[in-house]
């Protein structure tokens, strides 16, 4: 399996924002405060949630917890027509204080549910991309590397198990 065509293109923006916010003229590193003026104009960012939401979406950078990699890989692959309802995936991610309040007001706007899903994904995707596995898991793998970048083979049971569970909920068979 490999990305879907609109995570892929979407995911690429996402990054080159984020380079965009990581610093200044004088190469500071500012990226820190600029998220923080991001989430402060949150809402004014709003209607931009379908045309451009990569740029929305660094609002929640660094700020998402990931409950279940598998339903995070499986959404990767998936274009915006097919994705679940959000609250098929809403244990999928844990978000901190600061970004669930975001949240909470992105889903009562119009297209909402689809731009929250869109932004863990990317999320997802830069976290990966960052431990330098960028390719997710896939069945045959012996070990896959945490969000952390290290072997964490109890996790790993874990988060399998969570993720068959997932699998089996949306009407696949389970996983042996």
């Amino acid at each position: 399996m490999s990305l879907s065509y609109y995570f892929e293109d979407l995911s690429k923006a996402y990054k080159a924002e984020l380079e965009d916010l990581q610093s200044d003229s004088e190469g500071n590193d500012v990226l820190t405060k600029r998220l923080k003026d991001k989430r402060a104009q949150f809402k004014s960012l709003m209607p931009m949630i379908e045309i451009a939401p990569e740029m929305v979406a660094v609002a929640f950078h660094g700020d998402i917890t990931f409950v279940n990699l598998q339903a995070m890989y499986l959404l990767s692959t998936t274009d915006p027509d097919d994705f679940p309802e959000w609250s098929e995936l809403i244990d999928a991610v844990q978000f901190s204080a600061t970004t669930q309040k975001l949240a909470d007001d992105v889903l009562l706007e119009p297209g909402g549910e689809r731009f929250l899903i869109t932004t863990i994904c990317l999320e997802y995707l830069h976290g990966k991309a960052g431990s330098g596995n960028q390719r997710a898991a896939s069945d045959d793998e012996e070990h896959d590397e945490g969000e952390n970048g290290r072997d964490d083979d109890d996790d790993e049971v874990d988060l399998d198990e969570a993720g068959s569970a997932w699998m089996s909920e949306q009407g696949f068979d389970r996983r042996e």
